[in-house]
């Protein structure tokens, strides 16, 4: 089979991770007799210095275009002047309005190998296997009014929470084909002790329910969510929430899987399902960013960007087996104790970024 892959690798460490990405993903194409089309291009800061904006109309496009984009990641010290203008998060933002984006995907796995890698006991994470689902185009991110001005009694600013059943309906949905093709256990976090768009969330969310009969749901609060989180995480298999409590709720989950090397994501404009028979066009990337400070030394961790990729066979290419494939050999690499630096003990040895990628491409080919 043939597919068009759009290619960003952005800033920073982006363009070394998504490099062993592209490793493991033709090596998959070898391995199943694929071909990956891939067409790169620019976005973010370098963007910025080459063409004056975060994301060229064409560039949008081109994305829109293909199957699927494979996102490396933007911004730096740099371009975070607060005066300025244009900003490489605008590049991001922008592609996610290109392609209709707005179902935010971000699994964290605790591998049995990386139980101490964490701040968390031993005990707490082990066995940990979590999908957060974030909604990603509504909520006080995006809704009006949204503005900061100067009175005579001082400073102030407006955001406005805001959603339509629309929205609550086709996020809470992608959680339930989500579940079913996991552990059947979907949790809906919302904040409906307070807010009326929460009131809202869980309502739609009561009224879905019997559509999915197989799937059991449960209300939480999102503080209460939070805490759960890091005293008993086994409890959880699909999370699903309104975007601000998702984006919170997505990073402390982080903490789970000891690294932010391990934590892959998608962004996607339509609701798949477990088979891989409905498809939906979306962006993959690792959830770590742009990194800076290590960029160019080979400590950074690719396992991220190999498995957003994983996400990408899965979600938008309908190649469920190739995806496995993936996820195997990444195991399998791990078990074998092959660590890059973000994963190891001080003291004991690691690779760099290039040879794990190498790594996981031969484990694609063994397995």
């Amino acid at each position: 089979m043939r597919f068009q892959i759009s290619v960003l690798p952005g800033d920073g460490i982006g363009p070394e991770v998504t490099t062993e990405a592209i490793r493991v993903l033709e090596t998959v194409g070898q391995k199943f007799g694929h071909t990956f089309e891939l067409t790169e291009d620019l976005v973010g800061g370098i963007s910025i210095d080459k063409h004056g904006t975060a994301l060229r109309p064409e560039t949008a496009e081109m994305c829109r275009r293909s199957h699927a984009l494979l996102f490396g990641a933007v911004g730096g010290p740099k371009w975070d002047d607060p005066e300025s203008n244009v900003r490489p998060e605008d590049g991001l933002l922008a592609i996610r309005k290109a392609m209709g984006l707005w179902a935010n995907l971000r699994p964290v796995k605790v591998y049995k190998f990386l139980e101490n890698a964490g701040p968390l006991k031993p005990e707490i994470v082990r066995g940990v296997d979590i999908m957060v689902l974030r909604e990603l185009t509504g909520g006080l991110y995006f809704a009006k009014p949204k503005k900061r001005w100067n009175t005579s009694r001082g400073r102030r600013g407006v955001d406005t929470l805001k959603y339509e059943e629309r929205e609550i309906e086709r996020i809470l949905r992608a959680g339930f084909e989500l579940a079913r093709g996991r552990k059947k256990k979907l949790t809906s976090v919302d904040k409906a002790n307070v807010l009326e768009t929460s009131r809202l969330w869980r309502q739609i969310a009561i009224e879905l329910s019997p559509e999915y009969p197989d799937i059991a749901i449960d209300h939480m609060l999102v503080d209460n969510c939070a805490m759960q989180l890091v005293q008993n995480p086994r409890k959880f298999d699909v999370i699903v929430s309104e975007n601000t409590f998702g984006d919170i709720l997505s990073d402390e989950a982080a903490v789970l899987a000891g690294s932010m090397g391990m934590l892959p994501s998608a962004s996607l404009s339509g609701v798949p399902d477990a088979s891989g028979r409905r498809r939906a066009r979306g962006m993959y990337e690792p959830v770590h960013g742009s990194a800076p400070d290590i960029a160019g030394q080979g400590k950074a961790n690719p396992l991220a960007a190999i498995l957003s990729t994983g996400l990408m066979l899965r979600y938008s290419l309908g190649l469920i087996q190739e995806a496995d494939c993936i996820e195997r050999a990444v195991d399998q690499v791990l078990k074998n104790g092959i660590y890059t630096p973000d994963l190891t003990e001080p003291g004991k040895p690691s690779i760099d970024t290039s040879k794990m990628g190498k790594t996981v491409a031969e484990a694609v080919l063994g397995n």
